[in-house]
C-alpha cells in the first residue's frame, strides 16, 4: 500500500503530471522493446542462414584440405607462410541507444596473395587456401551477428524490467493517489457545500424572525 499525498489541489496537478509522464516512458519503452525485438528477430534469421551456409563451407574447406595433404603432402609448412590477419575492422551502428558492432574485412595480401610458392604445390592447395578465407569470412560475418543478437537481448531484458516497473508499481501507485485525492477533495467540497447550506438557512431563519 503506497503512502497517501496529503490531498491538496497542488498535489492532485503533481501527481496528475507524474502519472502522464509515466505513462509516456512506458509507452516509449514499449516502442523501443518492440523495435528491439524486430532487430533481434532479423539478425536471428540471419544468423541461422549464417550458419547453415558456414556449417557447409568449413565442411568442403576441410574436405578440400584432407585432398590437399594427400596429394601434395601435410601442409603445416605452407600454412606457416600464410601471415596473421590483421585486415578486420570494428566499428559500431546505434539501434535506440543500443551499440551494435560492425565488423568489416579489408582487402589486404592475406586474401588477394598466395604466400606460398606454386612450383612445390598444386591446385587442391589453391582450393584449400581460398575455401578457407571464406570460412574466415562468414566467421567473422556470424561473430558480428551473434555479439548484436547478445547486445540486444540483454538490452531487451532491461528495457522490459524498466517497462514492468512503470506498467505494474509506478503508473498503479500514481493512479491510486489520484484517485485517493480526487476523492477527498470531493469529501471536502461537499462538506463544504453542506456547511454553506446550513448557514444559508440558519441567516434564512434569522431574518425571517427580525
Amino acid at each position: 500500500m503506497a503512502v497517501q499525498a496529503v490531498p491538496t489541489k497542488g498535489n492532485l496537478m503533481n501527481t496528475k503530471k507524474s502519472l502522464a509522464l509515466a505513462r509516456n516512458g512506458y509507452e516509449l519503452l514499449d516502442r523501443k522493446r518492440n523495435i528491439l525485438v524486430r532487430e533481434m528477430m532479423t539478425l536471428i534469421d540471419h544468423a541461422n542462414a549464417i550458419q547453415a551456409q558456414i556449417d557447409g563451407a568449413y565442411e568442403e574447406a576441410y574436405t578440400a584440405l584432407q585432398i590437399a595433404n594427400i596429394t601434395n603432402g601435410f601442409c603445416e609448412d605452407i600454412s606457416n607462410a600464410v601471415p596473421i590477419e590483421n585486415g578486420l575492422q570494428l566499428d559500431s551502428r546505434s539501434v535506440m541507444g543500443v551499440e551494435i558492432p560492425i565488423l568489416t574485412m579489408e582487402e589486404t595480401e592475406t586474401t588477394t596473395y598466395l604466400h606460398y610458392g606454386t612450383r612445390t604445390t598444386n591446385s587442391a592447395v589453391d582450393k584449400a587456401y581460398i575455401l578457407f578465407n571464406r570460412v574466415k569470412t562468414l566467421t567473422v560475418e556470424l561473430a558480428e551477428i551473434e555479439n548484436s543478437v547478445y547486445r540486444l537481448a540483454d538490452a531487451i531484458k532491461k528495457t522490459q524490467k524498466r517497462a514492468n516497473a512503470l506498467k505494474n508499481i509506478m503508473i498503479p501507485r500514481f493512479e491510486e493517489t489520484v484517485k485517493f485525492i480526487t476523492d477527498a477533495l470531493d469529501e471536502k467540497d461537499r462538506e463544504e457545500f453542506s456547511r454553506l447550506k446550513v448557514i444559508k438557512r440558519k441567516k434564512l431563519r434569522e431574518s425571517e424572525t427580525e
